[in-house]
């Protein structure tokens, strides 16, 4: 007799991803450099952990908020009491002007038409359950963030149809590949229902164009169907070009006056621009008033804590803070990411050009024995197990071509960054010597079989002069 559901039993949560393997071999051996300076060094979580001294510096100069006090009175009774999950007021105020700032004021939001969720994990997963039923698709681009595999698909029954993007042009979105994607769902007989895409992009690390973006407008339009925009990277941008959300574009347009207005969706979160992943806040933004109404329903099973909202309602509110963090966070981004992208040009090792993330896509093909996933797969074991990097295969983003990975850069101290990077050189050296003997050997063996050949042809001439 079966005692647990089918859902419990299913494998279509992704934790067999190598993305997930590389985890847990981490847990079992993390690096520390006192502890166990042999460890794993920790590459394949994108964790922004850069600006931790700016956040601990306001709260050591705003003791009321971590203290639940408001005017030096406390309010820890009228926070610990149920909240409704519409969330506080002045929250969410905060949050969609800060949401605002990091896009250069360029556009606005209601907070009415914002809801809170327990991480962007829970915010995908939420607008999956408001605009998929089972066996309905979406379309997303490759190479993508291997958790939405889980996020999107896992507990909903939607099905992910990947739209195909390679490195000849930076994995940019082409029309052609929507189509292909949209094709390939009828193929499967599989309804379409949106397109989602992440802006900055996870694992790329670059922001959509303005003309991808209007692509993507002009695609959804015509197929009727929605867009899901996830900008948890938007105040990552480090470089040019800026950061275009999806929401200027739809009023550069006019899109406000048609019905793509209503299926236009936003997710955002402050686990990546503020660095709290711990904090688990997330949030949906949506035009259509009932998706706001199906999500806020939804939300009552990951709800944000009480105290969490009011400590972020007054930071966020520091409008001078926020300033002074976003412009400086993104200069320590800029500077490690240079560290990184500089230390593997030294070693013969190029990433793809990128301008937001905390992470880069690195291309080690020329490192391949052969151009398949499997020989993906024997270097990423040997820099796992051997080298001591847990970084993210391309495979596991569902990457077409074989040898790109994600290495993250911002999850670590400058000198632990060093220390991989001297690691992966090792690597590369050892990767390359390997390569040369092989090549060498062989030379070797076609100069004794040509040796062989010219010794044997004159010994027939030999004998066919006598």
């Amino acid at each position: 007799m079966k005692l647990l559901s089918k859902k419990a039993m299913c494998n279509s949560h992704g934790q067999d991803s190598s993305y997930f393997l590389g985890w847990e071999e981490y847990e079992k051996n993390p690096y520390d450099e006192i502890r166990n300076p042999k460890g794993i060094i920790q590459m394949g979580l994108a964790e922004n952990q850069l600006s931790f001294d700016l956040l601990e510096s306001w709260l050591t100069q705003n003791p009321d908020a971590a203290a639940f006090k408001r005017n030096g009175d406390s309010i820890f009774r009228e926070l610990a009491l149920f909240q409704d999950y519409h969330g506080l007021p002045a929250f969410k105020d905060a949050l969609v002007q800060f949401m605002s700032e990091i896009r250069g004021n360029k556009v606005s939001f209601d907070s009415n038409k914002l809801v809170l969720t327990a991480g962007a994990t829970s915010a995908n997963e939420t607008l999956m359950f408001c605009l998929a039923d089972p066996g309905h698709a979406f379309l997303l681009p490759t190479p993508y963030y291997p958790g939405f595999d889980r996020d999107l698909k896992w507990r909903t029954g939607a099905e992910i149809v990947p739209i195909q993007c390679n490195s000849s042009n930076g994995f940019r979105i082409t029309e052609s590949a929507l189509e292909e994607a949209y094709k390939e769902a009828e193929r499967r007989n599989l309804r379409v229902k949106g397109v989602l895409v992440t802006n900055p992009s996870n694992p790329l690390g670059t922001t959509l164009t303005k003309k991808e973006l209007q692509l993507l407008l002009t695609f959804v339009s015509t197929k009727q169907i929605h867009l899901i925009s996830d900008e948890i990277y938007s105040g990552t941008v480090f470089n040019s070009p800026k950061f275009v959300s999806v929401m200027e574009v739809l009023i550069e347009n006019n899109y406000m006056y048609t019905d793509v207005w209503d299926r236009v969706h936003i997710v955002y979160s402050l686990s990546k621009d503020l660095g709290l992943p711990g904090f688990r806040v997330g949030a949906i933004y949506s035009n259509d008033d009932r998706v706001v109404s199906a999500a806020t329903k939804m939300s009552s099973f990951g709800l944000i804590s009480s105290q969490t909202q009011y400590l972020l309602s007054a930071l966020l509110s520091d409008k001078k803070f926020t300033k002074n963090y976003v412009s400086e966070n993104q200069k320590r981004l800029k500077k490690r990411h240079e560290m990184l992208v500089g230390g593997l040009k030294q070693i013969g090792i190029r990433c793809l050009e990128s301008n937001a993330g905390l992470f880069c896509w690195v291309d080690i093909r020329h490192l391949l024995s052969s151009n398949t996933f499997d020989g993906e797969m024997e270097p990423w074991k040997k820099i796992v197990f051997e080298v001591g990097l847990n970084i993210s295969p391309g495979s596991s983003c569902h990457c077409t071509e074989p040898g790109w990975f994600r290495a993250c850069f911002a999850n670590m101290s400058e000198d632990t960054l060093n220390i991989a990077i001297q690691r992966l050189k090792a690597f590369v050296d050892s990767r390359v010597n390997n390569k040369d003997d092989i090549q060498n050997q062989q030379r070797s063996n076609k100069k004794k079989s040509f040796s062989k050949w010219v010794f044997r042809l004159s010994f027939n001439e030999r004998q066919r002069e006598r």
